[in-house]
């Protein structure tokens, strides 16, 4: 398995910006595919951002498209997440995933991903 660590949270006014890292240990970090999730207090875990093992393919959940956007860089073992203009519904805990297989396609779905980090906390104010 991976070990993911997230960081980068914090709290932001509406219209601000934040830039969360996950960082991953293991030379095989850069075989997997990874994802961005969210969870809200009182709500389901939900899908926010993915991106392809090789870094060449993204997806993104409708409510965050053309703010959010999800990079990586093998070299550093790092995935990032930049939010832009932020709204107060954004506010959650936001984890770092990646998929329980090397070389396997990106996914939106939760039980496809094998690892996660411990979770970083974004809080938007309005």
């Amino acid at each position: 398995q991976v070990q993911l660590v997230e960081s980068g949270g914090g709290l932001v006014q509406a219209g601000g910006s934040l830039r969360l890292s996950c960082a991953g240990s293991g030379r095989t970090f850069r075989t997997y595919a990874m994802g961005w999730f969210r969870q809200a207090p009182g709500k389901e875990r939900d899908f926010v951002a993915a991106i392809s093992w090789s870094g060449g393919s993204t997806e993104y959940a409708d409510s965050v498209k053309g703010r959010f956007t999800i990079s990586r860089d093998s070299a550093k073992g790092t995935v990032y997440l930049q939010m832009n203009s932020l709204k107060p519904e954004d506010t959650a805990v936001y984890y770092c995933a990646a998929r329980g297989t090397a070389f396997a396609q990106m996914s939106r779905t939760r039980s496809d991903f094998g690892s996660w980090g411990q979770g970083t906390q974004v809080t938007v104010s309005s």
